[in-house]
């Protein structure tokens, strides 16, 4: 096939557009500015600027009101549809359902939103219960709850930080939940990997939480059950935990980082929309 004049200068165009999308997904939600963007990538401010033209009028990448560049949504439903054509919450209810059969546990599916967990998903055990969330679609500041808080514990330090500046303040008016008690609770789930520290606020209720990250490592979800304190003796927390550890693992081998259910989870929620998503 002959080769057509312009198909190296195509081709390196290409290669450069997709080195400045590989920044922008290591960049935080913020995005990125084009002097610090045109550096990182090794280019001249004016050929990214150029690259970043393109890469707009695609809709793969966006501008915000602060002048930053930032991944934009077609960017990822590509992936999505190209990694992982299921979602968040279909990849999650066998898993759900085996936890809940085996446990007699109600057993949740938590995922971050902005400084809350929303919960996804739930399958319902053989005894009634109280849970921070209550139903799909409820949410609770980030901290709050074992499922909550095992999100907090493994964000990235700048992120987790953030979120504690924020909640901290609508804690107050929750007994016991102070800075000191936030951060104790953070640490002790980190180091253990997952979390089942109570905050006596809901008497005679208990759970217990794991992690679930996705391909590149990043917390994403978090798989819980709740259930009677009387129930959760030592031993049966510990193959609790082994159990949804287990499942957390294999739901995590199959999570997309670009499944839109962890970026607008409301969407995902069978019609429930959390209040604040509204409007999208």
């Amino acid at each position: 096939m002959k080769k057509e004049a312009g198909d190296d200068g195509a081709a390196t165009s290409l290669q450069r557009g997709l080195r400045l999308l590989r920044h922008l997904a290591d960049a935080s939600t913020g995005g990125m500015r084009l002097s610090d963007l045109a550096e990182r990538a090794g280019e001249t401010d004016a050929t990214a600027h150029r690259l970043l033209k393109s890469l707009v009028a695609e809709g793969f990448v966006a501008r915000t009101a602060d002048r930053r560049y930032r991944l934009a949504l077609d960017f990822f439903t590509l992936a999505a549809r190209a990694e992982n054509p299921d979602n968040l919450r279909e990849i999650c209810r066998p898993a759900l359902i085996r936890l809940a059969s085996m446990l007699g546990d109600t057993v949740f599916i938590l995922v971050r939103n902005g400084f809350d967990a929303v919960c996804l998903d739930r399958a319902e055990g053989l005894y009634a219960i109280r849970s921070f969330t209550g139903d799909i679609g409820g949410r609770i500041p980030l901290g709050i709850g074992q499922g909550s808080l095992v999100i907090l514990a493994h964000l990235p330090d700048d992120e987790r930080e953030e979120v504690i500046r924020y909640n901290l303040p609508r804690l107050v008016d929750m007994g016991p939940l102070d800075e000191v008690w936030l951060r104790t609770a953070i640490e002790k789930t980190q180091i253990r990997g997952y979390s089942d520290t109570e905050t006596g606020l809901l008497s005679g209720m208990t759970g217990v939480a794991v992690p679930i990250f996705d391909t590149n490592g990043r917390v994403v979800a978090a798989l819980s059950i709740g259930t009677l304190t009387e129930r959760l003796t030592p031993d049966r927390r510990a193959k609790v935990i082994e159990l949804l550890r287990r499942e957390a693992e294999g739901i995590g081998r199959r999570v997309s980082p670009f499944d839109p259910a962890l970026r607008r989870p409301a969407r995902w929620l069978g019609g429930v929309v959390p209040v604040g998503e509204e409007n999208g």
